[in-house]
């Protein structure tokens, strides 16, 4: 066996790793631990306390008395646990009347927003018609557009069809979503070819192939959607502010502000008015609580398209 030239030897030489590579940082290191508090934990606690403080600070302050709330000496925790403010934040105004009128807005127009997205997104994907493309893009350019810039015509729209003090001229102008009808296309189109195929060889036709195949795996992106649209739906307030002007069809964050009104502009009102408050968010937070798990596995599904 001959030796290696002078040249392979060189190039051996020049190939080999060095034999003392730079030293790596210790895991507990102090640059290590400074890189991961100032870009990690800092600003992680930063936007927590951004949010959960006006929440903490809405729950104690319904519990105190006015004498804690319009005070000049800050006082963080009530005294005493202060519960008349919700009784009388149930009782000033029809507070049974607004929650059930929210209640019915919320549940018929997010789930005919739900049953629309899914439908139009299937149909963007898997059907085929003229100008599909085309229609695509308006989806995209209605996502674009401030929803205030379509109050006033709705308004005259909704008032010309008697739909003013209505529930149904509530949930009539917000019933498409371009937001749930994209996010459930960008889903569709990671979906598997050979699933549709072979229920279409199986004699399965459209209906079929949406509700038996493409709505099961696609559940946590329909979670997503739906999730997002309750919480618009429970919280929207220009627009029933704008439409009814009678206790009789207010949601409760127009109710909110008749309970405002109802007590003035003294500082006893405020108690009871983050009493409400309070009460407003619990239903979200619940149905936050029944469908969180789904909504991480439903905004990732969607991020890669075909």
């Amino acid at each position: 066996m001959s030796a290696p030239t002078p040249m392979a030897v060189v190039d051996m030489e020049s190939q080999a790793p060095d034999a003392h590579p730079p030293p790596h940082p210790r895991a507990l290191s102090k640059a290590n631990l400074a890189r991961t508090l100032a870009g990690g934990y800092v600003p992680l606690v930063l936007a927590t306390l951004m949010v959960f403080l006006p929440l903490a600070w809405m729950v104690l302050s319904s519990l105190k008395t006015p004498s804690e709330i319009v005070t000049t000496e800050l006082k963080i925790l009530p005294e005493q646990f202060y519960a008349d403010n919700y009784v009388q934040a149930t009782t000033t105004v029809p507070f049974g009347q607004f929650f059930l009128n929210s209640a019915i807005v919320t549940f018929v127009g997010s789930g005919v927003k739900v049953l629309l997205a899914i439908l139009t997104a299937y149909a963007l994907v898997f059907v085929r018609f003229p100008f599909k493309k085309a229609i695509f893009v308006l989806v995209l350019v209605a996502l674009m557009v401030p929803p205030q810039v379509s109050i006033l015509p709705n308004f005259i729209l909704v008032a010309g069809m008697g739909g003013k003090n209505t529930l149904w001229g509530i949930i009539l102008p917000g019933l498409g979503t371009a937001f749930g009808t994209f996010l459930l296309r960008q889903h569709f189109l990671t979906l598997p070819g050979s699933l549709l195929e072979a229920a279409e060889l199986d004699g399965a036709g459209h209906w079929r192939r949406l509700w038996q195949i493409v709505a099961p795996v696609s559940l946590p992106s329909i979670a997503t959607v739906a999730l997002v649209t309750i919480v618009n739906e429970w919280n929207d307030y220009i627009w029933p502010l704008i439409i009814t002007d009678r206790p009789d069809t207010m949601t409760l964050p127009v109710g909110l502000t008749l309970l405002q009104n109802s007590e003035g502009n003294t500082g006893s009102g405020w108690g009871i008015l983050m009493a409400g408050a309070v009460l407003v968010i619990i239903p979200v937070l619940v149905v936050f609580a029944m469908l969180q798990r789904y909504i991480v596995a439903g905004l990732t599904q969607g991020s890669v398209a075909n």
